[in-house]
C-alpha cells in the first residue's frame, strides 16, 4: 500500500449501552505494537483477536468474535470505523459490571460516528514493533473473480486497480425503504458511511426481543421502518441511509480478513445484494481460504 501500520496516538475510552444485552460496558482503545492487529480483551485477560477465525456462526443480527469460553459481540460498527480510518492495530478492552464472559460493544446511536469522532480527536501515529521498528502496511490484492450466494442474496468481487462497493437492498414489504444501490470508493467514509444508522422494521421489533434480542434498542439507536406507516421516527440523514449502512456494515465484517496489522479490505470491486452479517462472514471465509491455499 505505500504505508506503514498505524495505530491510535492515545488511549480513550468510551461508555455505552449494549444493542441486544441492554447492559452498560466501558470500552477503552489504546495503541498497539505494528503486527499486533486489532484485538479484544474481555474477562480481564482473554484476548480475541479481530479475525474470521473468531467469528461466530450464524451470525444474522449482529457479528460475534468468541475465543476460550468468552464472547464479544456487535463488532461490526467499530471495527468498521478501525480499518475506514486506518487503525490497523489496536487493543480494545472491554468492561462491564454485569457480564465478565459475554460483553458487547455499545450501540450508541447505530452507526459508526461515535467511534470516528473519538478517532479523529485522539489520532493517529505509525505503529512499532516489539524492536522499534516500523511495518510495511500490506493489502490483499483480488486477481479472479469470487461469489457466495444463498438463494437470492450474493457477494461477487473481481479484480479492479482500488477498493470499490456496491450494495444493494431490497424490501418490497416496505415501500419506504424499497429497492436501494449505494456505490462507494471509501474515500469519503466520515462523511458519506460513518454516521448511516442500523434500520429495523418496526412489526418484527417485538419478536425479536422475544428471542432475547434488541433489549436495548430504542428510537435513539436505529432507524424504524413500518411495514405500511414509513419511517416512524424521521429524519433521515440520507434518502438511501439503510443501504448506506449495509456498506458500514460489510465494511466491519471484511476487516476480519486482516492478518498482522495489515488491511483487511481486499484491493477490488465487492457488489452485494440483499446480504447480511451471516453472508458477509461466509465470504471472508472464502477469500481466507483462498488466501491460504495460495500462500
Amino acid at each position: 500500500t505505500s504505508k506503514l501500520q498505524q495505530t491510535v496516538a492515545n488511549c480513550f475510552e468510551r461508555i455505552g449501552q449494549g444493542l441486544h444485552s441492554g447492559n452498560i460496558f466501558t470500552v477503552k482503545l489504546s495503541p498497539a505494537a505494528a503486527g499486533d492487529g486489532r484485538y479484544f480483551v474481555v474477562g480481564g485477560s482473554t484476548v480475541i483477536k479481530a479475525s474470521i477465525e473468531n467469528a461466530v456462526k450464524p451470525t444474522p443480527l449482529c457479528t460475534t468474535l468468541s475465543r476460550d469460553g468468552y464472547s464479544v459481540q456487535t463488532v461490526e460498527h467499530l471495527l468498521s470505523a478501525l480499518e475506514a480510518t486506518g487503525v490497523d492495530n489496536c487493543r480494545i478492552e472491554i468492561d462491564s459490571s454485569s457480564s465478565n464472559d459475554s460483553v458487547e460493544v455499545p450501540i450508541f446511536d447505530g452507526s459508526a460516528r461515535e467511534w470516528v469522532e473519538a478517532i479523529d480527536q485522539v489520532g493517529l501515529k505509525v505503529a512499532i514493533d516489539s524492536g522499534g521498528k516500523s511495518c510495511e502496511k500490506l493489502a490483499p490484492y483480488l486477481n479472479e473473480p469470487v461469489r457466495v450466494q444463498k438463494n437470492d442474496s450474493f457477494i461477487a468481487a473481481f479484480p479492479f486497480p482500488r477498493m470499490s462497493i456496491s450494495y444493494g437492498i431490497d424490501f418490497p414489504q416496505a415501500p419506504a425503504i424499497g429497492r436501494q444501490w449505494f456505490c462507494s470508493n471509501l474515500l469519503d467514509y466520515s462523511k458519506q458511511i460513518a454516521s448511516s444508522r442500523t434500520f429495523c422494521i418496526y412489526e418484527e421489533v417485538e419478536y425479536m426481543r422475544s428471542l432475547g434480542l434488541i433489549k436495548g434498542g430504542s428510537s435513539e439507536t436505529a432507524i424504524i421502518c413500518g411495514l405500511n406507516r414509513g419511517w416512524l421516527n424521521p429524519p433521515l440523514r440520507f434518502d438511501d441511509e439503510p443501504c448506506r449502512h449495509k456498506v458500514l456494515d460489510l465494511i466491519g465484517d471484511v476487516s476480519l480478513l486482516a492478518k498482522d496489522g495489515s488491511q483487511g479490505l481486499p484491493i477490488g470491486h465487492i457488489i452485494a445484494y440483499k446480504a447480511g452479517h451471516s453472508l458477509h462472514a461466509e465470504f471472508v471465509r472464502y477469500l481466507s481460504g483462498i488466501s491460504q491455499k495460495i500462500g
